[in-house]
């Protein structure tokens, strides 16, 4: 009997390869945010095919809209800054994590403890780079004392907390179910709305793509079986359009025009709706059904999943850092390019596989504690169930 590379895939592969692999697209994403699939051609004089440059060269200190931040050559964003932040609250906690979490671990150390920031090439609270909706956990849980659990509410409904959630599906490796629960828990804390649901379908996608002979179709498909509402609709409009290309390039347009009906943003990302971002049972964001379509165009290729995304434009670094991170978990860490993940990790001054490393060994953990758990389940369930 033979098996394929993918089924025989160790969890340490597959979690490197998530996180090293968002990592990446989200530093290939970020010098090229905000603009169009045609502004990056122009440019550029073409498509992204790698680390790229700040859009406005050595202007990029004062440029607008961008400035301050040195967006390009290899500097990851706020994503993965987040991202990392929140293996952090695993490694404290070492269990399954959940809204009050974010308030009692997260909020502290995001406003407490200085770490090098890439954008800012310099020391700084994650709290002075991170997004004004991110902020906002900050705001209402330090110091406006709300529920963590109905934190969110009131935020804006962008892609704030689910660009972050790859963790979350790691940690419920093979369990998309128990991946979307933990996930709508955490996000809480953070969003609402269809910004909250996205969070806990992107956790159950890495989820999905750590099942053993998982596919991009069979990742999908997970997702549909948990996503509600416009968050379901887009992904099945997309997906339904992704089907016919297996080219980014004449992917992008159609992609676009499949997910507009449930953006809030609009056509120009720089000047959104006055619509945008708003609660709705209706809508969802772009990210997440686009990244999803990516991986879908692609293959599961991870290099032509996420330069499908960079090109993609818009809010490309989150886009990128989602279809990294689920491409990464279906092909475990040998599918990122060695030379981009070098690159990010020197650019970026940051030691890419320790925080792999230390996710591993904590899902290690959550598992054993599951299993005690559900066995000691078993057990009172079977002494009720004789009862007599």
């Amino acid at each position: 009997m033979t098996t394929t590379l993918e089924t025989t895939l160790a969890l340490d592969d597959r979690i490197a390869g998530s996180l090293i692999g968002a990592a990446v697209g989200d530093a290939l994403g970020g010098p090229v945010e905000g603009y169009t699939p045609e502004q990056i051609v122009e440019r550029h004089g073409g498509r992204v095919h790698g680390i790229v440059g700040p859009w406005n060269g050595d202007a990029w200190r004062t440029a607008r809209p961008i400035a301050p931040y040195h967006k390009g050559d290899g500097h990851i964003t706020d994503d993965t800054l987040m991202t990392h932040a929140l293996i952090r609250v695993y490694a404290t906690v070492r269990d399954h994590l959940d809204a009050y979490a974010v308030a009692d671990h997260l909020v502290p150390d995001l406003m407490s403890n200085p770490r090098w920031i890439p954008e800012l090439e310099a020391e700084a609270l994650p709290l002075q780079r991170v997004f004004l909706a991110e902020k906002w956990i900050v705001a209402r849980l330090h110091y406006g004392h709300n529920d963590p659990r109905e934190a969110g509410a009131g935020n804006i409904v962008n892609c704030g907390a689910a660009m972050y959630m790859a963790p979350v599906g790691l940690v419920n490796a093979a369990h998309p179910a128990a991946a979307y629960a933990e996930a709508i828990d955490v996000a809480g804390a953070h969003q609402s709305s269809y910004g909250r649901e996205a969070a806990g379908v992107f956790a159950a996608a890495v989820a999905a793509a750590c099942l053993p002979g998982a596919t991009p179709a069979s990742v999908i498909d997970s997702c549909l079986s948990l996503a509600k509402d416009g968050t379901a609709s887009a992904i099945e409009a997309v997906a339904e359009v992704a089907a016919d290309h297996s080219d980014f390039e004449s992917a992008m347009a159609p992609l676009r025009v499949a997910v507009a009906p449930f953006d809030t943003v609009g056509p120009d990302y720089r000047a959104p709706t006055l619509a945008a971002r708003r609660p709705s049972r209706l809508h969802a964001i772009e990210e997440l059904p686009i990244a999803l379509g990516m991986l879908l165009v692609g293959g599961g290729d991870y290099r032509r999943t996420v330069l499908g995304s960079v090109n993609y434009g818009r809010d490309c670094d989150s886009i990128a850092t989602m279809a990294g991170a689920i491409a990464g978990a279906l092909h475990g860490e040998s599918a990122v390019p060695v030379d981009w993940a070098k690159g990010v990790a020197e650019a970026s001054r940051l030691d890419l596989h320790a925080p792999a490393a230390e996710l591993t060994a904590v899902t290690r953990e959550i598992f054993t504690r599951d299993r005690e758990r559900r066995r000691a389940h078993e057990s009172a369930f079977a002494r009720l169930t004789e009862a007599r």
